[in-house]
């Protein structure tokens, strides 16, 4: 079977997944040097947690793991981590004391707010010489490929 081509810029088709993915790549390996070279030294589902309870302060274990789809020992072990480094603290809930409820800590807040001072850097970078209205279209059609692979069945 021929490959599709786009007839305006005479790529195959494919090439837009293919082009996604390959800046995807380039995005998160641009984050794991900076995770990698940084003096927190973590690990990417360690950052997402972090973000999760930025975001979410006062939520539980089992909420990380409704969130992220990870399973529950994985999850034990990143909290277990971040604490043990000093990054999240957890508080009992006075209604439950078996569960804790997770906030970052002060040092936490620091390097979350590096990172996300680094995320913005390399965004930035990403995008630069665009306009706000190509970022725009951009985003718009990114938003319709989603919608596509989402409204695929099963």
């Amino acid at each position: 079977m021929p490959k599709q081509v786009d007839q305006v810029n005479q790529k195959p088709v494919d090439d837009v997944l293919e082009t996604m993915h390959a800046i995807m790549h380039l995005y998160r390996s641009a984050q794991h040097r900076s995770l990698r070279d940084g003096p927190n030294d973590l690990a990417h589902m360690e950052v997402k947690a972090l973000g999760f309870f930025a975001r979410h302060p006062g939520a539980t274990q089992s909420e990380l793991v409704a969130h992220s789809g990870r399973d529950k020992a994985q999850v034990a072990r990143q909290i277990r981590a971040l604490r043990e480094r000093g990054l999240l603290e957890a508080r009992a809930d006075e209604a439950d004391r078996r569960s804790a409820h997770l906030y970052l800590s002060e040092q936490g807040r620091a390097v979350h707010a590096a990172l996300h001072g680094n995320d913005g850097r390399l965004k930035e970078a990403a995008l630069q010489g665009f306009t706000a209205q190509e970022q725009g279209a951009l985003l718009d059609l990114l938003a319709r490929v989603r919608a596509n692979l989402q409204g695929m069945p099963g």
